[in-house]
């Protein structure tokens, strides 16, 4: 029995709202239970200077947590003088995320930022945060092709991501917390809608997991990434 009581191949209760930031060209406020992801996707005209010239644009990703997201406060990194080297991995993640759905030469000489900033955190964070920057990138190249600044189609694909482990022996679906701490095997997995991976990244915490286990949880996170890519197809339309 899981704690949440929820099946093994069952996710948490998903939200995503749109538009929830007036001033961002793109913005989404995603839920995965209790875990809560405010992201905005911000169109900027300059771009770093190893790009300059070359008739592309980029698209890159920052990612913080809230003081009290967590249990007990956390310290602002800002106030340490330089971020963690977690913080650092999952902003990387998010951007190659983001990147590889997206034509950067069709997108012109132009940057999106997209920021993630966790609210609430219950497990699966950057999965989370992943999704609902898809949303708000979305708008945001909206916007832009409103304006006529691409160059044409800027989306190749949609993308999004979900977590996956194996907890008490069984390969489960969307880790929370209580799971994660406990998980002999914590995987998150990024897929595009079209069902292609964009990244794995799995760890045995506790034993080695076998191939059998391994293609369970891919099985679960093509499951969960399909239910996923059709909230966000809906959340879009609206």
């Amino acid at each position: 029995m899981r704690p949440s009581g929820r099946q093994t191949d069952q996710m948490r209760d998903v939200t995503i709202e749109r538009g929830v930031s007036l001033k961002a060209e793109g913005s989404a406020l995603v839920s995965f239970g209790a875990t809560k992801v405010l992201v905005t996707a911000s169109v900027e005209t300059s771009l770093p200077g190893w790009l300059r010239g070359k008739g592309q644009g980029w698209v890159t990703a920052e990612y913080g947590m809230l003081p009290r997201a967590t249990g007990s406060r956390n310290r602002r990194e800002a106030t340490a003088g330089k971020q963690s080297g977690r913080t650092q991995e999952i902003q990387r993640l998010i951007g190659r995320s983001l990147r590889a759905i997206v034509d950067l030469q069709a997108l012109g000489e132009a940057q999106i930022t997209v920021d993630c900033d966790v609210l609430e955190a219950d497990g699966g964070t950057r999965t989370a945060a992943i999704t609902g920057a898809y949303v708000a990138l979305a708008d945001a190249i909206k916007w832009m092709e409103a304006r006529q600044l691409t160059k044409g189609p800027v989306l190749r694909d949609s993308v999004a991501a979900v977590s996956c482990g194996i907890y008490r022996g069984t390969p489960v679906l969307d880790l929370d917390y209580l799971e994660d701490v406990e998980a002999h095997t914590d995987a998150n997995f990024v897929m595009t809608g079209s069902g292609k991976f964009v990244e794995i990244q799995g760890t045995a915490e506790q034993a080695p997991f076998s191939r059998d286990e391994l293609d369970a949880l891919m099985g679960l996170a093509e499951k969960g990434i399909g239910e996923l890519s059709a909230m966000q197809e809906a959340a879009l339309a609206k």
